[in-house]
């Protein structure tokens, strides 16, 4: 079509040569690589000798035998395994109100609003202006208007259109490279709220567990004050010295000193516990938690390890990461080509607002303009050989967090097999401790044994008590961390299987 053909044409059929144009245009092919998923890693398990299940301590609590089930899936809501409902508040007000993982979330919005706002470089720009003017012209040239007026009024409405084919795929690689950031940030707050789960269930196990030593620790102090009131009534019967009465005085004073690191650090817990839920320590839920009230999971499902890359956030962070900068590559690319700015615009000028839009008023117009980099003292190219190194780097980033995530759950699984052969090993010493401090106790009492055996067995007692409850804590916590090793089960919440259909 010839210049003035195409000028004399009727509007529609210039629009629809336009729009023939910019498709032409866009169809042209995205520069830079396209992103490939990782393939995962071909291990079929994660230690080198699996075990199946673990040992058994009876009449303990926490003693039961776990079972690994290889293969199954893992619930959303895995803390409800423990059978507490003060657990289960707990952790459903950390859900709602922890600030750190609404700030999560609200990063996450920024991420897709983002998102939405890049998409819109694949439409048309639109804008509408009106410009007013009054002009004296000087007199000596030829006025503007041809009423031959040298002081008037100017009145120009126009609409402009500029649009740009993404011919390279700048545009696309960009809009991609900044969902894959918004993925990033999407795994990064469901790695915070399976965190957050987990670390309301490990204080709380913690909180039960210095309960225990404290009660523990009570104890023996009621026992050592019984043995100081029997050996001051020996003392007066001439049947104990001194120094026997001075020594189980010192006793009873050290195991007291004991006491006070552990109220403290249960007050710490429960603090944490405060803040963990969104309040202030003063507001500490008043749950007391007590080891024997939760039951320890003996079913517990165990990934295949070729699914774990698919369910762990932050190796899907890590990958969402590589993506982002597998398309920086690709905008790097088509910064170095060239660029084309279709625009048009059309409107109305006259020197009064009544005759705007008459006939021989209007004026349209149609440009393109291309632009190509020649010399950019070699910016472009080193920024491109800059996004290829991030490249690599976030692919590096991603291996590594891989590696880490499978330690994370070989780590666990032999935390809990050794966990239930220590718990057994603790159970028996405490029972061993007990029977020798009850002897020690009679005899001493009879007159049968010294004063040092009865020290001894005291002392003994007590660490194998406080042993038996870090025992059984120790089952709780690894179990609660098995779960986070293996994702958290976050596909199976609603809410945050919703947010992946969204996105």
């Amino acid at each position: 079509m010839e210049v003035s053909a195409f000028a004399n044409s009727s509007p529609s059929r210039r629009l629809r040569f336009v729009v023939v144009l910019a498709s032409a245009l866009v169809a042209g092919c995205a520069v830079g690589p396209d992103f490939k998923r990782p393939d995962a890693p071909s291990a079929s398990d994660y230690t080198a000798h699996p075990v199946s299940s673990t040992v058994a301590t009876a009449n303990v609590a926490g003693g039961e035998a776990q079972r690994f089930a290889k293969g199954s899936d893992i619930p959303g809501d895995w803390w409800t395994l423990f059978h507490s409902r003060s657990l289960n508040d707990l952790i459903d007000q950390s859900l709602a109100n922890n600030h750190d993982l609404k700030a999560a979330q609200a990063a996450l919005t920024v991420a897709r609003e983002n998102v939405l706002a890049q998409r819109g470089t694949y439409y048309p720009s639109v804008a509408a202006s009106f410009s007013a003017s009054r002009t004296k012209q000087s007199e000596s040239i030829s006025p503007t208007p041809n009423s031959n007026t040298f002081l008037y009024n100017l009145y120009t409405p126009q609409v402009s259109v500029s649009y740009v084919p993404d011919i390279f795929g700048l545009n696309r690689r960009t809009t991609e490279s900044v969902q894959a950031q918004e993925q990033a940030v999407r795994f990064e707050m469901i790695a915070a709220q399976i965190t957050l789960s987990t670390n309301v269930v490990a204080a709380a196990v913690q909180a039960g567990s210095l309960q225990a030593q404290i009660d523990a620790t009570r104890e023996l102090i009621d026992i050592n004050m019984h043995m100081v009131k029997i050996l001051r009534e020996q003392l007066a019967k001439g049947y104990a010295s001194g120094l026997d009465v001075a020594a189980q005085e010192s006793q009873l004073e050290q195991t007291r000193a004991t006491l006070p690191p552990l109220i403290k650090q249960l007050a710490q817990q429960r603090d944490l516990l405060a803040v963990l839920v969104g309040q202030l320590p003063n507001q500490a839920p008043d749950e007391t938690f007590a080891l024997s009230s939760l039951q320890l999971p003996q079913e517990l499902p165990l990934s295949l390890p070729s699914a774990l890359v698919a369910q762990r956030p932050d190796v899907l962070q890590a990958e969402a990461n590589m993506h982002a900068a597998s398309a920086q590559i690709g905008v790097a690319i088509a910064n170095r080509l060239p660029n084309i700015v279709l625009s048009g615009n059309t409107g109305s000028t006259a020197l009064a607002m009544d005759q705007l839009f008459k006939s021989g008023t209007g004026f349209w117009g149609l440009g393109a303009d291309i632009t190509a980099p020649i010399f950019q003292g070699g910016t472009l190219l080193h920024q491109e050989r800059a996004a290829k190194a991030a490249y690599v780097q976030a692919a590096e980033q991603y291996r590594s967090t891989v590696l880490a995530a499978f330690q994370n759950v070989a780590d666990t699984l032999t935390a809990l097999d050794q966990d239930a052969e220590g718990l057994k090993a603790a159970a028996a010493a405490a029972d061993a401790a007990k029977r020798t401090l009850d002897l020690s106790q009679r005899q001493l009492t009879a007159g049968y044994a010294n004063y040092l055996s009865l020290l001894n067995a005291q002392q003994s007692y007590l660490q194998a008590r406080i042993n038996l409850v870090q025992a059984q804590a120790n089952r709780y916590a690894d179990t609660a961390a098995l779960f986070q090793a293996l994702g958290g089960g976050w596909w199976n919440r609603a809410d945050l299987a919703r947010d992946k259909n969204e996105k």
